[in-house]
């Protein structure tokens, strides 16, 4: 679910007993609401700067945020294989990074030949 979702009133969505609620979130307001959507994964971007957005958390923000809820927290925003080691300092449960994964696909497909 979207950030911008905040509706309460989602019963309707968890239908089937395999479906995983997600939600994304950029502020604690946000997180609060995921929470009583029952979500069980958030993704807290944007970690780092990238083209599509210059507005981050950077790591301190990102942590504070991840502090504030005992849900499962997946980095999303900006990792590239310059700072991808930087997700040491935030310990997620996870990260996205699809042009990270697209760039190391195209990369793959050179090296083994």
């Amino acid at each position: 679910m979207p950030s911008f979702n905040k509706s309460l009133n989602l019963n309707n969505l968890c239908v089937n007993k395999n479906f995983l609620k997600i939600g994304s979130a950029h502020s604690i307001r946000e997180m609060r609401i995921k929470e009583k959507q029952g979500v069980k994964l958030i993704f807290i971007s944007s970690l780092f700067k990238n083209k599509k957005n210059k507005k981050n958390l950077g790591c301190i923000k990102f942590n504070n945020l991840a502090l504030e809820t005992n849900l499962k927290i997946i980095a999303l925003g900006g990792i590239n294989n310059k700072n991808i080691i930087r997700l040491r300092e935030i310990k997620p449960y996870g990260f996205a990074a699809i042009s990270f994964f697209e760039k190391a696909q195209k990369l793959n497909k050179y090296i083994c030949k």
